[in-house]
């Protein structure tokens, strides 16, 4: 059985790594662009399933794909990775002082068997100084992440509180995808315990 993670993310391959499950990466180019007619919740399962699919055209049927995309949402509206600077400081102007919440679409496939599904979390972000935000901006760490920030970085310093599942925050649920693996046969706990699922 090969397990194939369908994500250039480093930190997708370090969560899914810190399962101890051996993988590969394989990421082929799909159009992201944002269906603004899906609820997120859609959204980031559509994503995460053509995400497998493209995957699987590579890898073979007897693989099992895991897949996963991840976006922010204030007031209903999605925020995407910012395009360049001034984009990602307007972003963490606006989540400054404010809730707001993070899904995660996530999918297993193997052959023509998928299960897909998503995660929400609710993250409270603390009141942010114009330059705290131009600051947190020259790192470098928002420009490549959806919502402008990441919280297992310097993102962590904005974030007061999180309510959910803070590997969703970080871009893989590993709860919901451990459950999802042992359906195809993938028992983590144990393999880690030395057994052979």
């Amino acid at each position: 059985m090969e397990l194939i993670l369908a994500s250039q993310s480093p930190r997708r391959r370090e969560l899914l790594g810190g399962l101890g499950l051996p993988f590969r990466v394989l990421a082929p180019e799909i159009d992201e662009r944002m269906d603004r007619a899906l609820s997120p919740d859609r959204l980031v399962e559509c994503i995460s399933l053509e995400k497998a699919q493209a995957a699987q055209v590579l890898a073979g049927p007897e693989a099992i794909i895991i897949a996963a995309d991840t976006v922010v949402t204030l007031d209903g509206a999605v925020l995407g990775k910012p395009r360049d600077e001034a984009d990602a400081a307007r972003m963490l102007a606006a989540l400054s002082g404010r809730r707001h919440h993070v899904y995660t679409g996530l999918t297993v496939l193997r052959g023509d068997a998928a299960d897909t599904g998503h995660e929400v979390a609710e993250v409270a972000f603390r009141a942010l100084t114009s330059q705290e935000i131009l600051d947190y901006v020259s790192t470098g760490e928002p420009l490549d992440k959806a919502g402008a920030y990441g919280i297992q970085g310097y993102g962590a310093l904005l974030v007061e509180g999180i309510r959910g599942d803070y590997f969703n925050v970080v871009g893989l649920p590993l709860c919901r995808l451990g459950r999802m693996l042992a359906q195809f046969g993938v028992d983590c706990l144990r393999r880690a315990a030395g057994g052979s699922a």
